[in-house]
């Protein structure tokens, strides 16, 4: 999953290079070659939109698997979690105590 999310910001990167690339193009052009090259930099814009959807649906996929698991641990295992927490309350108070 991991790996899918960086193909998938790296496909987003690639696109909005291209879209930025035609823009410019589009700016020193005119006519009809320049209406051409800012549709195809809007058609970039919106493939990579829906690539910044896909991201974001993957890594709200992620969030809801790991609050899942968190949760399910707390539940399985309620004293040990209350032990972790206590923990790193004690950890925390003792760095913040340090300063």
């Amino acid at each position: 999953m991991e790996g899918n999310k960086e193909h998938l910001m790296s496909d987003i990167r690639t696109v909005l290079s291209d879209a930025e690339n035609l823009l410019k193009q589009a700016t020193s052009t005119t006519g009809e070659h320049a209406i051409e090259l800012r549709e195809k930099a809007l058609t970039r814009l919106k493939q990579a939109k829906e690539k910044a959807s896909d991201v974001q649906v993957v890594v709200v996929e992620k969030g809801k698997k790991a609050a899942r698991a968190t949760d399910d641990y707390v539940h399985d295992h309620p004293w040990t979690s209350i032990g972790i927490a206590a923990g790193i309350g004690v950890l925390i108070g003792l760095l913040i105590n340090r300063q």
